[in-house]
This record gives C-alpha cells, structure tokens and sequence, in this order.
C-alpha cells in the first residue's frame, strides 16, 4: 500500500503533502493530551502491523489497522499515521520521504472518514461494537486502494490496469482487516472501555 520514490507526479505529490499537512495539524489540535498516550500506541500498532506479512496465494500481504486507528483517534490519525509513515520510511524504506504525504492521505483520510462513519455504532452492544469495528477496517482499507489507484491515475492514466489489480489484490485484506478491527474493538470495550471515543466524559 506504500508508493514508492518516482511514481507520483509532481502536482499529485503536491498535492498529497498540502493535504497530510492539513490534517495533521487538524489532528494536532484535537488530540486530548490527557490520552496521548493512546495515540502512541495506536501508532505503534499501524508502524508494526506492516511487519506482519499475510500469504495470499504465491504473494504476500500486511495488515495495515488504519481503520480502527481512524475509528478510536478521528482526526488524530493524521498525526498519528503521518509519524508512523515516516519511521517506516526511515528505517525500512517503504514508501518514500516525497511520497509520505501522499501515503498519509492514503492511508489516513479513510480512517477519519471510518470514524464518523462508524463510531455510533461503538458502545451499543458487544455485536454493534464488532459490526462497527468490522465496516471500519473493512472501509478504510477499501477507500485506501481506491485512493492509491485514483493517485496513480492521475500520475498517468496508463496505470488504469494497475489500480484496478491493486483494488482486486486488496479484496483479502479488507475482509482480514474487518475481522480483525472489529474482534480488537469489541475486546478493548471489555478491558480497556476508556479508549474507545464513545465512554469518554
């Protein structure tokens, strides 16, 4: 789900950075400092969730948890997946430095999205809380291939074929994602109610 260095056209690169930098510092000003911490850690998990390869036929895939980092932060995914991205970038070199805001867009703008979406589900029931869980992971992951495709499209509209391969290829992914979103949401509202948005006071 990473784009790499040189792919991207330089008015869609642009374009991608004003944008991340719009919703980071969105983000910024809606973290509650009192729960930082849990933006830490949600960014932790989006940063090890690429480690995490899944076997989908003779390839390979990861896990990606934007949605239910989207679906507990809101806007404070920006920041959140913005910092993991540029680790990732660092350390690993998946992605690309001048490609970063526009992977952030990728990956962050559907997990916000998923929030408003499907946070009033959150809280209802232990099946509501999966369901919404399920729709968000499912959801980001959805709008995060289409983004990506729409990205290389507009770089040049040869990579119509590609961006309809990489939907395809993501199919898997979003149904693991759901199931996994939704089972960690319903989880954390038993053990740990206070990091889901909808408990807070």
């Amino acid at each position: 789900m990473h784009i790499s260095e040189g792919v991207l056209s330089g008015p869609v690169l642009a374009a991608g950075a004003a944008i991340a930098v719009a919703g980071t510092g969105i983000g910024l000003k809606k973290i509650d400092y009192d729960h930082i911490v849990h933006v830490a850690i949600l960014a932790s998990a989006f940063f090890v969730a690429s480690l995490i390869h899944v076997p989908i036929g003779p390839a390979s895939s990861h896990l990606i948890l934007n949605g239910i980092v989207g679906l507990l932060l809101g806007f404070a995914a920006f920041p959140a997946i913005l910092t993991a991205l540029l680790l990732q970038s660092i350390l690993f070199q998946y992605g690309g430095l001048t490609a970063l805001g526009a992977n952030a867009v990728i990956m962050a703008a559907p997990a916000v999205l998923g929030h408003y979406l499907f946070l009033p589900l959150l809280g209802k029931s232990s099946k509501f809380t999966f369901v919404g869980g399920f729709l968000a992971g499912f959801f980001s992951i959805l709008v995060s291939s289409l983004l990506l495709g729409a990205a290389l499209w507009f770089t040049d509209q040869n990579f119509f074929k590609t961006s309809l391969l990489i939907i395809t290829w993501n199919i898997p992914i979003m149904i693991i994602e759901g199931i996994v979103t939704g089972f960690c949401v319903a989880f954390l509202l038993k053990v740990y109610p206070e990091i889901i948005p909808v408990n807070k006071k």
